[in-house]
């Protein structure tokens, strides 16, 4: 694993690849009833049509963010941090991560969707500055919710 950056001796945040694919795999399903499948996530990593950011904790796997980078856009396609963790910033963590390694790419646009009733993510989105910019009606396969659109200019 790389690490991309070091938050304390104890915590870091790390690019995660097709060696972490069952951890990942194991972290998901704890934290999501509908999740992607190891074929999709050694696909999408195989094929760089996504990249995953890791939080260690203790050199446990605790959070990620999976994300995809098309010319100067950026889509995050999945946040999820372990139940045990929640409520401790790491979500921040990972998405401020991300959005640096964004500007030091020239990337201009960040994009992402989520559940309408998520208000924890919706907060967390909001105070980075994405703007809600649309919905997408009963999008989400699990429950048919309504997908909040939402959009960042960098």
């Amino acid at each position: 694993m790389k690490s991309t950056e070091v938050t304390t001796c104890d915590q870091m945040i790390v690019e995660l690849g097709l060696e972490s694919l069952s951890e990942l795999r194991k972290l998901e399903c704890v934290c999501f009833d509908y999740h992607w499948t190891e074929e999709q996530f050694r696909l999408g990593l195989e094929r760089r049509a996504f990249y995953v950011l890791g939080y260690l904790f203790e050199g446990i796997l605790v959070g990620y963010l999976a994300y995809s980078m098309v010319l100067d856009e950026m889509e995050v396609l999945n946040l999820g941090v372990h139940p045990d963790f929640r409520k401790r910033g790491i979500g921040r963590e990972l998405m401020l991560a991300l959005l640096e390694q964004c500007r030091k790419t020239d990337v201009v646009k960040g994009l992402l969707d989520v559940k309408e009733s998520n208000i924890p993510a919706i907060s967390l989105y909001e105070s980075l500055g994405f703007k809600q910019v649309g919905v997408r009606k009963k999008y989400y396969p699990d429950t048919h919710e309504d997908a909040l659109l939402y959009d960042l200019e960098l």
